[in-house]
């Protein structure tokens, strides 16, 4: 599919106006490539709270009225609960916007198709936003990497603690929308955050070939499970092998501005590793990235490592691809497939007892 980049700011929509707009939202905050027009929400309240950012855009109770509207619009921010996106994003394309989503993709790949047709028959784009191969530690870890400072790469593991108490407040409505997905078998650790990780794995050493995984349960209040504790182990086309492991501890303090996620990547080669130390929150008082190669430790102390800036240099990425054509576009809808299917291998692993499945094999 052609694009022809835009002239002039971006005419861009808000649809959802809830927790992860404060996130999202800084893409677009003084950036002279866009221009806010429209924020669409069912909430009168959420709709008046964020028109105090842009008092000049229009405001809307859904999608429909902003298409019936006449307003012109380019590209939407895709703010909407994961289990509505199958919906909601083709009913924006067929509109004839562009549309950057916020992940999960979806749940399943027949609604992923059913977006990928939506965007090829309006002649639109359909992103997958994805904030964490925009985490400025992770960017100088890949780069690391790739120079071969470490050697031939051996393996490499991430960690994760995701914990009950510290960081933001997160509403009820939001959590309720998690939960329904969890009655759909998307659990919020390994799908929903969980989807975050395995773009990493993709990002850094390409497609997948077998995956393994145990997915657990612990109940974390009367009748609500989280699926942890949780381990995957995968092997990619290029025989790197990776390990995910999952804890839970709802008692667990974390200090974080965001959500309680303490996460942590190592990668080992031949001559040294490197690890970042942390990213959504501020588990560990350490240099976000560490190198240790032939006997000395490297660490780097002045890294952009809040995590917010993430979500700020992913939008910008995507308003500069608009706006002038900066390229290549990360993550495309058809890019963003292949995480939904390493997702959906590890929940058909576990399924089957820990039996290795091929995410291509899946439909």
């Amino acid at each position: 599919m052609t694009f022809s980049p835009y002239d002039r700011p971006v005419r861009a929509a808000f649809v959802g106006l809830g927790r992860i707009y404060d996130l999202n939202v800084r893409a677009y905050v003084g950036n002279p490539d866009v221009e806010v027009v429209a924020l669409v929400d069912p909430s009168e309240e959420r709709r008046a709270q964020r028109q105090a950012d842009w008092p000049a855009a229009r405001t809307f109770a859904s999608i429909a009225e902003l298409g019936a509207s006449g307003l012109e619009v380019d590209a939407v921010e895709a703010l909407l609960p994961a289990p509505l996106h199958a919906d909601g994003v083709t009913e924006l394309l067929g509109h004839g916007w562009h549309v950057n989503l916020q992940k999960p993709m979806c749940n399943d790949l027949a609604s992923a198709h059913r977006m990928l047709d939506a965007a090829t028959a309006n002649g639109r784009h359909l992103r997958v936003m994805e904030n964490y191969i925009f985490y400025e530690p992770l960017v100088r870890l890949k780069e690391i990497v790739e120079s071969g400072e470490l050697g031939e790469v051996s393996g490499y593991h991430i960690k994760m603690v995701a914990s009950g108490r510290g960081g933001w407040d997160v509403p009820g409505s939001s959590y309720e929308w998690q939960f329904q997905q969890m009655r759909q078998g998307r659990g919020i650790l390994v799908f929903d955050d969980g989807w975050h990780k395995l773009a990493t794995a993709i990002w850094l050493f390409g497609p997948v070939k077998e995956v393994r995984a145990w997915v657990g349960a612990t109940e974390v209040v009367r009748d609500i499970e989280i699926d942890a504790p949780a381990t995957l182990v995968w092997e990619h086309q290029s025989g790197i092998r990776g390990v995910w492991d999952i804890t839970i501890a709802p008692d667990m303090f974390l200090r974080s501005d965001y959500y309680t996620n303490d996460e942590r990547w190592e990668i080992t080669g031949r001559r040294g590793y490197a690890r970042v130390n942390r990213c959504t929150s501020r588990g560990i008082q350490e240099p976000s990235l560490e190198v240790y190669v032939d006997g000395e430790m490297r660490s780097y102390h002045a890294l952009d490592d809040d995590w917010a800036s993430s979500f700020r240099d992913s939008g910008r990425h995507w308003l500069r691809w608009l706006h002038a054509g900066e390229g290549p576009m990360l993550w495309s809808g058809d890019e963003a497939v292949s995480v939904l299917r390493f997702a959906l291998a590890a929940y058909a692993s576990s399924a089957a007892g820990g039996t290795g499945v091929d995410p291509a094999s899946l439909e």
